[in-house]
C-alpha cells in the first residue's frame, strides 16, 4: 500500500476562520464552518520567487476580509497584500545582561523588534497554552550540549548556526502571520511590534491568565475567568489511559503521524545529512584540487599551461558552485526536511491533548456511574432504615398500652376521682421516705494514675467518634453524593462540549497542515531539482571551456608536427625539442 494511500489528513476538511484574537468565537456546539477564503491556503495560487517556505501555506493576495483591527501590527498582516515578516539581521549585545547574547531584528512593515531566541521560545510556549487545539509552528532546536563542548563556549557565535536560526525564526514568524486564527492573536502582534517590553507582555493578560493546568480549563478559552466552578471537578488524566470507545479518525491520525515521523526523521534524515556532509567533502577537494592545478600551470609555458590552468579554474568553478547547491541543500531542503520532523512531535502532542480529553471525558462518565450507584445504595438503606424505625415504633406503641379488664378500669376511675376532689391516695411505703444522700463514698475513690487525664481525654474522643448517630452520617453522606453527581453532571457536559471542540478544530488545523505539506514538500523538491540544474549547467560551461582549451594542444606532442620548420644545427644534424627528447621521438 502507497504511504500517501493511508493519509487521514487528505479528507476536505472545513477550518474555523477567526475574526478577533481569541477563539472564543468558535460554536462549540457547531461543526467548523466552511472556509470564506479558500484562496488563502490553496498550493496552486499564484506565488512570489522565493524560497521556503513555500506560498502554499501563505495567505495570498486577497479582498480585505477583516474590518476591526485591534492595532497597526493586525492592520498590516491582514492588508491583503502578501506581506513578509523578515528577520534583517543578528547583532551581538549585552543590553540588560552580564552576558552577550544574539538578538535577531525584525522588520514588519515600518516596525522594527528585537527579540533574543528565549524570547522566540516565549511566544511558542505562551501560544501553545493559548490555543492548545491548534498546530503552532515549531523553532529552530536549541544548540545541544556536545555543540557546546565541541566548540567550547562558541556555539552561540557561530556563523553558520547564526545564519541557520536567523532563517527559521523568520519561517516561524511568517507561518504564524498567514495561520488563519494566529494571525489575529494581539500578542503577536506585540512581539512584532517591539514598542513594549517582552517582559510585561508575559506578565499582563492574557498570558497572566493562563491557568497552571490547561485540562482544567476550556479548550476554547484557557483564560477565561468566567469559565463554570465545575472545570475543577474534572479528572487530571495520564496521556497513556486507555480508552474504551476510541474515535477512529484519530486512531489513524496518530497511527499516519508516526509513520511520517519514523520516515522523515529516520532514513530522510540521515541520508540527508550524509549528502550534505559527502558534498561538502567534495567541494573541499575540489578547493584543493585547483589550487593545486593553478599552481602547476606555473611550470608549463604553451598551451599545456593553458590548459593546466583552465581546468584548475573549472575545478575551482566546480567548489563554487558545490558550494552553493551545499547552501540551497540546507536551506531548501535540509532545514524544512528538520522543521517537519518537528511538527510530527507537534502533532503527536495535539493528538496527544485531545486523547485527555476524551478520557477525562470517559473518566467523568465512570465518576458520575460510580456517584448514582453509590447515592442509590445510600436512599436504598435510608428506605430500610425508616420501615425498620417504623416497625420498631409499631411494636413500642403496642407493648405500652396493654387491654384492661373492666374491674380494672373501674377503679382507675375510682382512683381519678379522688384526685379530683382533692384527695391524694397515701403513698407506698417505698416511697414514703427517701433516704438522705450519703455523699460520696470515701471507700469508692481510686487514685489516678500519672497521666490518666490525657488517657481518659483520648478514650472520650475515640467513643465520641464512634458513637455517631448513624441515621445522620447516612443522611449526610446522602447530601454529600448528591452534591458530587450535581457538580459531575455539569463537569461532564463541559467535558462533552471541550471534546467535541477539540476535536472538530483540530481535525480542521490537520486538514489545514497537510494542504501547507504537500505545497511545502513540492517546493522542497522544486527547489532541489533546480539546484541540481544550476550545478549542472554551470559546470557544464566550465568544463566545456576546459575542452576549448585543451582542443589547442596537439594531438600527438610527442611527435613533430609536418607544418613546423626544422632548422639544421651547426653539425649539420636536424635540433630536435625537449619534448621530442623526454618521449624519445
Amino acid at each position: 500500500m502507497d504511504f500517501e494511500d493511508e493519509n487521514p489528513f487528505e479528507q476536505d476538511a472545513e477550518h474555523i476562520p477567526s475574526e478577533s484574537s481569541s477563539t472564543s468565537q468558535v460554536a462549540i456546539y457547531e461543526p467548523p464552518s466552511p472556509p470564506s477564503h479558500p484562496s488563502r491556503l490553496s498550493p496552486t495560487s499564484p506565488r512570489l520567487n522565493r524560497p521556503f517556505p513555500s506560498p502554499g501555506s501563505h495567505r495570498q493576495p486577497q479582498a480585505n476580509y477583516k474590518v476591526d483591527f485591534c492595532c497597526a501590527r493586525d492592520r498590516y498582516l491582514h492588508s491583503g497584500d502578501d506581506v513578509e515578516i523578515l528577520i534583517t539581521d543578528a547583532q551581538k549585545t549585552s543590553v540588560n545582561s552580564n552576558s552577550p547574547y544574539i538578538v535577531y531584528v525584525i522588520n514588519t512593515g515600518n516596525a522594527e523588534a528585537r527579540h533574543r531566541y528565549s524570547e522566540f521560545q516565549s511566544l511558542r510556549d505562551s501560544l501553545m497554552k493559548l490555543y492548545p487545539t491548534l498546530i503552532i509552528p515549531p523553532i529552530p532546536s536549541k544548540q545541544t550540549i556536545g555543540d557546546y563542548a565541541v566548540k567550547q563556549g562558541r556555539a552561540k557565535e557561530d556563523a553558520a548556526m547564526i545564519a541557520s536560526r536567523k532563517r527559521m525564526l523568520q519561517t516561524f514568524l511568517n507561518r504564524l502571520g498567514r495561520h488563519p486564527i494566529l494571525s489575529n492573536e494581539h500578542v503577536f502582534h506585540r512581539f512584532l511590534d517591539g514598542e513594549v517590553s517582552w517582559n510585561e507582555v508575559l506578565n499582563s493578560p492574557p498570558i497572566s491568565l493562563l491557568p497552571k493546568n490547561i485540562l482544567k480549563a476550556p479548550s476554547h478559552n484557557p483564560t477565561d475567568q468566567n469559565a463554570s466552578s465545575a472545570y475543577a471537578a474534572l479528572p487530571n488524566p495520564s496521556a497513556a489511559h486507555p480508552l474504551r470507545n476510541p474515535d477512529q479518525r484519530f486512531l489513524d491520525s496518530e497511527a499516519f503521524t508516526h509513520k511520517f515521523a519514523n520516515h522523515v526523521s529516520g532514513p530522510m534524515e540521515k541520508v540527508t545529512r550524509r549528502v550534505v556532509k559527502r558534498w561538502s567533502d567534495f567541494s573541499q577537494d575540489y578547493s584543493e584540487l585547483g589550487a593545486a592545478l593553478n599552481g602547476f600551470s606555473l611550470n608549463e609555458t604553451g598551451a599545456l599551461s593553458g590548459a593546466i590552468e583552465k581546468t584548475g579554474q573549472a575545478a575551482d568553478a566546480t567548489f563554487m558552485s558545490t558550494t552553493k547547491l551545499l547552501q540551497e541543500l540546507e536551506q531548501n531542503w535540509a532545514e524544512p526536511l528538520h522543521e517537519y520532523t518537528q511538527f510530527a512531535s507537534i502533532i503527536k502532542k495535539l493528538l496527544q491533548y485531545r486523547h485527555q480529553k476524551h478520557v477525562q471525558y470517559e473518566m467523568t462518565q465512570d465518576a458520575l456511574e460510580n456517584k448514582r450507584e453509590q447515592l442509590e445504595e445510600l436512599e436504598k438503606s435510608e428506605r430500610e432504615a425508616r420501615r425498620l424505625e417504623e416497625a420498631l415504633n409499631q411494636g413500642r406503641v403496642s407493648a405500652s398500652t396493654p387491654a384492661l379488664s373492666p374491674t380494672q378500669e373501674g377503679d382507675e376511675n375510682d382512683d381519678e376521682g379522688e384526685v379530683g376532689n382533692g384527695h391524694t391516695s397515701p403513698a407506698s411505703p417505698a416511697s414514703a421516705y427517701l433516704p438522705p444522700h450519703p455523699g460520696p463514698n470515701p471507700t469508692r475513690r481510686k487514685l489516678k494514675a500519672p497521666g490518666s487525664g490525657l488517657l481518659n481525654a483520648l478514650s472520650y474522643t475515640i467513643h465520641s467518634m464512634m458513637d455517631v448517630d448513624p441515621e445522620t452520617a447516612r443522611r449526610n453522606s446522602i447530601s454529600k453524593t448528591r452534591e458530587s453527581i450535581s457538580q459531575l453532571e455539569d463537569a461532564l457536559h463541559l467535558a462533552a462540549q471541550d471534546l467535541k471542540y477539540s476535536s472538530s478544530t483540530i481535525q480542521a488545523d490537520l486538514d489545514r497542515f497537510q494542504r501547507q505539506k504537500v505545497a511545502d514538500v513540492r517546493e522542497m523538491v522544486l527547489s532541489m531539482a533546480k539546484a541540481h540544474r544550476e550545478w549542472c549547467k554551470k559546470n557544464l560551461e566550465a568544463w566545456e571551456e576546459v575542452k576549448r582549451e585543451i582542443d589547442n594542444i596537439p594531438e600527438h606532442p610527442n611527435h613533430v608536427p609536418q607544418t613546423q620548420v626544422q632548422s639544421p644545427g651547426p653539425s649539420g644534424t636536424v635540433r630536435r625539442d625537449s619534448v621530442a627528447t623526454v618521449n624519445g621521438g
